[in-house]
């Protein structure tokens, strides 16, 4: 397992596999990177955040990439991969650009500390509310349940303090 760069801490690479497994892009097309919300997958060369604008159960989403990380547009109002990615100095939509967004959500939220130090359940209750599929999300969709994202975080090589 693990992803195109390997550059991140067995912890942290463990954390974003899990998350691309609780999002439901793990293994799909390029290992994720290429999905779009509801399960299509874009070809753009990786240029920027596709955009694509799906209407899903739950509202209209334009979630994309391995992480599902939303960016402005019509209709969109949610811009995180817009100011993240500027405040990183980004320029593409490549998986070593979406792996360094996740992780600064990661710092962003107080969580990366405690994914280095093994303290899973309180990063996945930190970034619960940046990602919709982790247990302790608030926004009503179907989450998974904490055994399962353990599990998948334990598969991927995390160590759990």
């Amino acid at each position: 397992m693990g992803n195109s760069n390997g550059n991140n801490p067995a912890n942290v690479q463990a954390f974003l596999d899990m998350i691309s497994m609780s999002e439901g892009t793990y293994g799909q097309g390029d290992n994720g990177y290429n999905v779009v919300v509801g399960g299509s997958l874009f070809d753009n060369g990786y240029v920027d955040h596709p955009r694509i604008v799906v209407q899903t159960q739950y509202g209209r989403s334009d979630a994309a990439g391995r992480y599902q990380i939303m960016a402005a547009a019509p209709g969109i109002q949610t811009n995180t991969w817009d100011w993240i990615s500027a405040k990183l100095g980004l320029t593409d939509f490549s998986p070593a650009s979406q792996d360094a967004v996740a992780i600064y959500i990661l710092q962003w939220k107080g969580a990366y500390t405690d994914v280095l130090n093994g303290n899973i359940q309180s990063a996945i209750a930190k970034v619960a509310g940046q990602w919709a599929s982790l247990p302790g999300s608030p926004y009503g969709q179907n989450t998974n349940n904490l055994d399962a994202v353990l599990g998948w975080y334990q598969g991927a090589g995390g160590a759990i303090a």
